[in-house]
């Protein structure tokens, strides 16, 4: 092989980056615009991110500030179910989930006479629909209909020393997130709270607490928090599991294609070197080719099937390919070392993609493995003869 080949070599290889770099880019483009713009629609057709606030009692005290005195249920049982429903918006998936909250509290006069208790909730959010609503204070459902996004504001007449149950319950959709607050509450007592989810996958937010209890059921968890007598309770939340997106995923594989090149490109160099195989530009040309068709295929695949079908898909026709154009050329012996090669190095590195932190550690171990490969299949080649220029034949006297 001569420089100006390995010359040529390279420009087709810089090329064949810059396609990617245009393929990488459009993928990232329609990956934003899907989470900027369709995430905003699946918002208002599902909803938001939700966060319950804890019901706010208070009542009449002109000594009081504002004229008011607020103080928290003297008990509270909050079930709550959390049900995955992700939903699809062009390249995005979103976590999308439906909720069924039902909540038991105890509304408590500890003061020496009768008095009026004033009972206020906020709906967790304002752009959202709640079917089954029901608040009932000593068993009598309220009659009021409040507006979308307005508060529910109730009272109560207690006797002195007495109490009375509140029940608040209905069913909705969120996305990403469910919370419970407890707003202005500075203590909070005979506190519980549990969450059962239909998933495994979880996470707690930042600013949140944990759960004081945690028992797996068949399909997912059930989360419990326990405050008997807590001052400065910290906010309760829980994430529904992330799916894993092929926009973003398309889009890292394709900005990493250049590397997984590189490596093919050596060991195809080297092993015509080792095998006395002469290859032209051209060759590379097509196999440049063969392999930018992965991407290519995947990136516009994910838009229509499942994430690992179009995987798949792409991943048997760039080896077809590949491997048949290096067979048809130089015949099987020459072909099967470097059909396992781009299977390495293209599919098995792209998929590690799919896992969260192993992308980088699995191209550090193919470029080790790679370098100890071509070290071990080149320490006896004479390289100060592999590159030289062939001589020109001499030329032969003119007849005269």
């Amino acid at each position: 092989m001569s420089l100006k080949h390995l010359s040529a070599i390279i420009f087709i290889f810089l090329c064949t980056c810059i396609g990617w770099g245009v393929l990488g880019v459009s993928l990232s483009t329609r990956s934003n615009w899907s989470e900027n713009i369709l995430r905003e629609k699946v918002a208002k057709q599902w909803g938001g991110t939700l966060q319950q606030t804890h019901p706010s009692l208070f009542v009449e005290a002109p000594d009081a500030t504002g004229g008011k005195r607020f103080f928290s249920p003297a008990e509270s049982r909050v079930v709550v179910s959390l049900e995955n429903d992700p939903k699809r918006k062009g390249l995005l998936w979103n976590r999308t989930y439906n909720v069924s909250f039902d909540a038991g509290y105890r509304v408590e006069n500890n003061s020496p006479i009768d008095q009026t208790i004033f009972i206020n909730f906020q709906f967790p959010a304002s752009d959202v629909g709640y079917e089954k609503f029901a608040f009932e204070i000593d068993g009598k459902p309220s009659i009021q209909n409040p507006k979308r996004g307005e508060a529910l504001l109730e009272s109560v007449r207690v006797k002195a020393g007495a109490s009375v149950p509140l029940r608040i319950a209905y069913r909705t959709r969120g996305l990403d997130r469910w919370g419970y607050s407890f707003g202005e509450a500075t203590r909070i007592s005979n506190f519980s709270l549990t969450v059962k989810t239909d998933f495994l996958d979880h996470n707690f937010p930042d600013g949140t607490s944990s759960p004081t209890e945690r028992i797996a059921s068949k399909k997912g968890w059930d989360f419990t928090w326990s405050y008997p007598d807590v001052i400065g309770a910290q906010a309760i939340g829980l994430e529904v599991p992330a799916i894993l997106n092929p926009g973003p995923v398309a889009a890292r594989i394709t900005f990493f294609a250049p590397v997984s090149l590189l490596f093919f490109f050596a060991v195809v160099i080297i092993w015509s070197l080792v095998s006395r195989t002469p290859l032209h530009p051209m060759h590379f040309f097509f196999l440049a080719s063969g392999y930018f068709a992965f991407q290519l295929l995947f990136a516009y695949l994910v838009d229509l099937i499942p994430l690992w079908l179009a995987f798949g898909i792409a991943s048997v026709v760039s080896v077809l390919l590949v491997g048949g154009y290096l067979q048809m050329v130089f015949g099987w012996a020459f072909a099967r070392w470097l059909v396992l090669a781009q299977v390495a190095y293209m599919v098995l590195f792209s998929a590690s993609f799919f896992l969260d932190g192993i992308s980088a550690l699995t191209v550090t171990i193919g470029a080790i493995t790679t370098l100890a490969i071509l070290m071990k299949a080149t320490a006896r080649i004479d390289w100060s003869t592999r590159f030289q220029r062939k001589s020109s034949p001499p030329k032969l006297p003119a007849e005269g």
